[in-house]
């Protein structure tokens, strides 16, 4: 048996046939599926320059001037973690800070029970990610309360709440105010020392160095 040399289209067609088909366009004229994504892409971007060039211009009409919200106003930060639709178990925890100054305290002698209360979740700054404003006084310092117990992201927010409102109601049940007691600082100074920036020298917490802190013998002389 011979071996077939040639493919069957060959044979079956002639020499000026098969040139024919080679030298001759196709029929069909169209962009591969490639060039059909690149050219949606193209109308997607013409599509929202045209809304940007014709459509944005008309929210100049509904422009407002932003005034930041006042601590008066809303004294309680609520603080909560997402990781951009990732399933992740903190997303049920919530957390809020409150300044003590803006707490319903009747007298000086509740606010020294809060903060005895208040154990370690009480702090003379604000939290770093608490999202207090700056220039924002500190007064008597602030409180912050956290639960993840519960599945559900609205029950931690209640928990946290109710135990807020249990704290203020003791701070201001004057049958035993502990006056006695001294404010627990050692949570505050633990803080500082692993921080380990300086400020944990001298006992001086949360105070920057100053020229207060050198020997006088350091000082320069003033002359007259």
């Amino acid at each position: 048996m011979a071996r077939r040399t040639k493919t069957v289209l060959e044979e079956n067609i002639s020499e000026d046939d098969l040139f024919v088909l080679v030298s001759e366009p196709g029929l069909v004229q169209d962009s591969p599926s490639l060039g059909h994504h690149l050219l949606m892409e193209k109308r997607q971007v013409l599509h929202y320059l045209r809304l940007i060039e014709h459509e944005m211009p008309k929210l100049v009409a509904y422009r407002q001037p932003f005034i930041p919200p006042s601590s008066k106003e809303t004294p309680i930060y609520v603080k909560e973690v997402h990781y951009q639709g990732e399933q992740h178990p903190a997303l049920a925890k919530r957390s809020i800070v409150v300044a003590v100054d803006d707490l319903p305290l009747k007298d000086a002698a509740a606010v020294h029970k809060l903060k005895l209360l208040a154990g370690p979740r009480w702090t003379p700054n604000p939290p770093k990610d608490a999202g207090v404003m700056e220039d924002e006084a500190w007064g008597n310092g602030y409180i912050k309360i956290s639960s993840d117990t519960h599945r559900n992201a609205e029950m931690n927010l209640k928990w946290v709440s109710d135990a807020l409102d249990r704290l203020v109601v003791e701070a201001n049940d004057s049958k035993d105010t502990f006056s006695d007691l001294p404010v627990d600082m050692r949570h505050v100074y633990a803080k500082v020392r692993k921080a380990k920036k300086g400020d944990h020298l001298r006992n001086r917490p949360l105070r920057p160095v100053s020229i207060a802190d050198f020997p006088k013998e350091w000082l320069p002389t003033i002359q007259s």
